[in-house]
């Protein structure tokens, strides 16, 4: 019997950070420009093939390109690594009802970015799916 639990079953709570966000894909290679890091939430991931950043829409400068603004809902954690399934039952209802999604973990918790144009519709499939926003 293993001890991790799930969360698959359990109502989560998330808050809607303000404003608009972008993910912005640049060359592996440039170097973090110093807009990625300023805001309530980012997010920069270098791979071998891309450098990903997610920041505030307002912070992108006109070069770089982002085609949609997204709306990001933070997961209130932290979680313990050994509950699973926490994305899952967030993201699920989501993916049931064609919204698409861009997820990211961090330590302590997930944060989703939702396309603007499927916001509303989200966040009332997530609160039909028993999840609670905060204000």
């Amino acid at each position: 019997m293993s001890d991790s639990i799930s969360a698959s079953k359990h109502q989560l709570r998330f808050r809607h950070l303000s404003g608009a966000y972008a993910i912005v894909r640049l060359a592996p290679d440039e170097s973090i420009p110093e807009w990625a890091s300023k805001g309530e939430f980012t997010s920069v991931t270098r791979t071998a093939d891309e450098l990903s950043i997610v920041c505030p829409a307002d912070n992108v400068p006109a070069g770089p390109h982002s085609p949609r603004r997204w709306t990001c809902l933070k997961l209130e954690g932290p979680f313990p690594f050994s509950l699973t399934g926490v994305l899952l039952a967030f993201i699920e209802p989501l993916s049931s009802n064609r919204v698409p999604i861009f997820a990211i973990s961090t330590f302590d918790t997930d944060y989703v970015l939702i396309q603007e144009e499927f916001a509303g519709r989200a966040l009332n499939i997530l609160r039909e799916a028993g999840h609670q926003l905060l204000s």
